[in-house]
Formats: structure tokens, C-alpha cells, sequence
């Protein structure tokens, strides 16, 4: 035999050797098909310890599907157990993916960059929602993942998908229109920014953040003002009030910093007549407010507008005729834009050309009717045919006009009476009638003493009014006997004649 002939020999002797090799049950196919991750217990606490077994596992899964395939196009395996190198393979890849989505989603991370509060020109309260992606993985999950792998690239770790944002209060109710916002995708350094409306005005909310695969977060934050106004936000729940002249209202005003340079202010009420006295007060020290600061732990503080109307309606104070006027907050360094001109007529673009913060305010003067009854006799002693007439004066001392004034009267029984006039129907302020009243007794009616009510009652501005009760007190006596009078007048007379003609007799003996 030659040496060519004994290397072809030799090289098919080898070929048939390693096949039977690679057919046996322990040879390397067989091998190849153990190839897998090994269940560790302790993978579940260590994650990243199973994503590092994970991977090792598919990169020599992934080495021996390419050595088996490359033996196939060789014709020295079959097809079938290329077949089970490529499932082993398929399996370590799931098995790496897996792990890949475990340490991902307990990764991922939203959090709040920023919660600015602002008020829009029509004054609804807003904000202004920035949230970041701030997970892409951490240092040592780059280390061991290379961030070059097509596999990691193919899971978008710098992305979280699907997160739900919504507003809170402290009893958990959703206080934010859109009631749920929803960012499909939130890019690891590509921060976004949703504007809320504040259907509650609180300065503290709780943000609940629903993402990934279902991650949930509600940190508890406190608002920041937007100090680029440079203004305090003033508002007034009662900015409309029906005041009675004579009387007094109060103004309940809430003051929000909205300022990074200013923090002392100096409040001004500007179109209100002279002839109404006012004042700011505390509500907190009680005392009154002229200037005020904020601090640094506080950018919201309480205040009242004192104000009392006169005694009288005048030319700028009229019945039922609405008054607006502004209160002002204007910082110290603008006092002098105000200058002068705080008892002129300002408009509301002059206002707004000031820069500063306001609340248009409403006062409606409101008169009262007072009814006033006066009797000049409240005693009155009669016979038993006789009839007890007296009169009354009605007098409206209040602000306002009185309709339908009626005369009511409670009598002993059986007894009457009759009202002149039975009704006035309209009584000017400061005006007044007079009412005639006759009460006549029953026959028959005993000696004794009687009393009488009169009550009054009217309308004003569909309002019911009514006058002070009157008791009357009628006295019956009885009737004087004429002639037992005179004849007992008689009787004395003629005693006392007796006596007199006695006596002369007497003394002329």
C-alpha cells in the first residue's frame, strides 16, 4: 500500500470515526442538547447573578448551534440533530431574554422632575408635569450586558412604554382634568412635560405613576408657583355680596406667591366710593394689614376686606345698584406706579397694564324695611254700650320701600272691629299713615278689664316684614243709678238742713 493510498484510507477511517463519535449518547451532540441554564435557586434574590448564568448559557448554546450547523453543511451530522442544537439554542435564548426582561422592568424607574403650579388668564389653577426616564440600566448591568448586543438593543432598555399619570388629593381622588394622561413612550435623557387642570386648588398632590408591566409609584410632592409672574395671585369665594345699607361685609381673599423677586406686597382697593369705609384685616393676629410679607416656609396666606356702607343711600352709594371695584396687590417696588391715581376710575386694561396681581370684587347695596307702630293711648276705660276708637300711626323707618301693610287685631271674645284703612299698599321710606281702630264690646258684657293685640305685617322687597306687637287694655264699668243718686243727694241735703234749723233754734234760747 502507498502512502496516498493509506491517507485516503486513513481519512475515511477518521470521517467514520468522528461520525460515530457524534452518534453515540455520550458524544457531542448529545452534549450539545444538555446545553441549558441550570435552575439556581438563589436567582430569583440575585437576578443579575441569573442574567450573567443566562448569558453564558446562550453564548455556548449559540457557539455549538454554529459548530453543528457548519457539521451539517458538511454532511457529518444529521439533520435531526441539528435540529435539537438549534432548540437547545432557541431555549438559552429565551431562557437570556427573560432574564434580560426581568432586570429591565425592575429597572425601569419614572420619576418627577418637575410640578410647576400657574394660573391662566381666565384663573383656572394649572400644572405643569415634567417626568423623566431615569433607568436605562445601571452601571453594573452594562458591565455585564454589552449595550452593543442586538439582543439588549431589541428590548429598548432606555424605554419605558405605557405610563399613566394622574393627580391626587389626601383622600385619593383624582383632583386633575385630563383625570389620566398617558406617555406611550418615555425615553431614557428625553424628559416630557403634561399640563394638567387643577380641579382642586390645593399646593400639595399626590402623583400616581402607573408603567412598564405594570410598576406603580405615588410619591407625594409639594407644587412649585411659577416665580416667573412675579405676582401674587389674589381670589375671593363671596366675590359678589347683597349688603344692607348701614351694615357691614366681609371679603375673604387667599393670596398665592407667584414670585422669585418680590415677597413683600401692599394691598389697595381701587373704584369704591369714598363714602364706604374699609380696611384689610388678619384673620390669624386680628389686626389690620397693610403690607405684608411671605416667607420662605410659606407662599400662601389668608386676608379679609372690611367693609361698611352708610346709614344712607347717597348718589354713588344707590338702592340695588351694583358697585365693582378691585383689590390690588402690588409690590413694593411698583408703589409708585400707583402714585396718585388710587382715587381715579381705573379700567380693567389699565389694571392689567400694571402688571400686578387682582380680584374684581362686587358690592350690591340692599335697603330694609322697618315697620313702626305708635299708639298714643294704650289705656281706655268705656261703658258697657260704648265703643273704644283710637288711632295708630304706621311709620316706615327702614331703607327701603313697604308694600301691603296690613292691621290685624286678637280681641276678647265676641267683641269686633273695624280697621281704616284695612291695607296700605305701599309706605315710602320715612313715611307715614295713620289708622283709625274701633272695638266694640258684645251685649251684655261684664264689668271688668279686657286687653287687645295689634299686629302689623308688609312685604319688602318680597321679604316679610313685621312691626312690634301693641296690647291695648280696655276697662268696662258698670253704669251710674241717677235717681238712687238723687235721692240720697236729697237725703244728705236735707240732714244737713235739719241739722242747720236745729242749731239756730238752739241758740236762740
Amino acid at each position: 500500500m502507498g502512502v496516498r493510498s493509506f491517507k485516503a484510507s486513513f481519512k475515511r477511517n477518521m470521517a467514520v470515526m468522528c461520525l460515530a463519535f457524534f452518534s453515540l449518547p455520550g458524544g457531542f451532540v448529545q452534549l450539545s442538547g444538555q446545553v441549558g441554564t441550570p435552575f439556581n435557586q438563589r436567582d430569583n434574590d440575585f437576578p443579575l447573578l441569573g442574567l450573567k448564568r443566562a448569558k453564558e448559557a446562550y453564548e455556548l448554546a449559540m457557539a455549538e448551534f454554529q459548530r453543528n450547523k457548519d457539521l451539517f453543511d458538511r454532511k457529518l451530522i444529521s439533520e435531526l440533530e441539528l435540529a435539537r442544537s438549534r432548540n437547545t439554542f432557541a431555549d438559552a435564548e429565551v431562557n437570556y431574554q427573560q432574564s434580560l426582561l426581568t432586570i429591565l422592568f425592575e429597572g425601569q424607574y419614572v420619576a418627577v422632575k418637575e410640578a410647576l403650579k400657574y394660573q391662566d388668564e381666565a384663573g383656572r389653577k394649572h400644572v405643569k408635569l415634567t417626568l423623566a426616564n431615569t433607568s436605562g440600566g445601571d452601571a453594573e448591568f452594562k458591565k455585564l450586558v454589552n449595550v452593543d448586543d442586538k439582543l439588549f438593543r431589541s428590548l429598548q432598555p432606555d424605554i419605558v412604554n405605557d405610563v399613566y399619570v394622574s393627580l391626587l388629593n389626601d383622600e385619593n381622588a383624582i383632583i386633575s382634568q385630563p383625570y389620566e394622561a398617558k406617555i406611550e413612550r418615555l425615553i431614557f435623557g428625553k424628559p416630557q412635560t403634561i399640563d394638567f387642570t387643577l380641579l382642586q386648588d390645593i399646593d400639595a398632590v399626590t402623583v400616581n405613576l402607573v408603567f412598564g408591566s405594570g410598576s406603580q409609584r405615588s410619591p407625594k410632592i409639594y407644587l412649585q408657583k411659577d416665580a416667573t409672574a412675579n405676582k401674587v395671585i389674589v381670589q375671593s369665594r363671596q366675590f359678589s355680596q347683597e349688603v344692607e345699607i348701614g351694615a357691614e361685609a366681609s371679603f375673604d381673599l387667599v393670596l398665592e406667591l407667584f414670585s422669585g423677586l418680590n415677597n413683600t406686597f401692599k394691598l389697595e382697593v381701587v373704584n369704591l366710593p369714598s363714602q364706604i369705609n374699609r380696611y384689610f384685616h388678619d384673620p390669624v393676629s386680628n389686626a389690620r394689614l397693610s403690607q405684608f410679607k411671605f416667607t420662605e416656609s410659606a407662599n400662601s396666606r389668608s386676608a379679609e376686606l372690611k367693609i361698611f356702607l352708610p346709614d344712607r343711600p347717597t348718589e354713588e352709594v344707590a338702592m340695588d345698584k351694583p358697585i365693582p371695584f378691585y383689590v390690588l396687590v402690588v409690590p413694593r417696588g411698583k408703589l409708585a406706579a400707583l402714585g396718585k391715581n388710587r382715587n381715579k376710575k381705573w379700567s380693567l386694561s389699565e389694571i392689567k397694564a400694571l402688571k400686578i396681581g387682582f380680584v374684581k370684587l362686587e358690592l350690591v347695596p340692599r335697603g330694609v324695611g322697618r315697620l313702626l307702630v305708635r299708639a298714643p293711648q294704650l289705656y281706655h276705660a268705656i261703658k258697657s254700650n260704648e265703643s273704644v276708637v283710637m288711632n295708630i300711626e304706621i311709620v316706615n323707618e327702614g331703607t327701603r320701600v313697604l308694600n301691603n301693610i296690613e292691621i290685624e287685631v286678637d280681641l276678647p271674645l265676641n267683641w269686633s272691629d273695624e280697621v281704616q284703612p284695612a291695607l296700605i299698599s305701599k309706605l315710602g321710606i320715612h313715611e307715614e299713615k295713620s289708622i283709625r281702630l274701633t272695638f266694640t264690646p258684645p251685649e251684655g258684657v261684664s264689668v271688668g278689664r279686657y286687653e287687645a293685640r295689634i299686629r302689623s305685617s308688609s312685604l319688602s322687597d318680597d321679604q316679610p316684614i313685621n312691626g312690634e306687637d301693641k296690647t291695648v287694655t280696655i276697662e268696662v264699668e258698670a253704669e251710674a243709678n241717677i235717681l238712687g243718686a238723687a235721692l240720697l243727694v236729697g237725703l244728705i241735703l236735707g240732714l244737713i238742713l235739719g241739722i242747720v234749723i236745729y242749731g239756730v233754734r238752739l241758740a236762740r234760747r
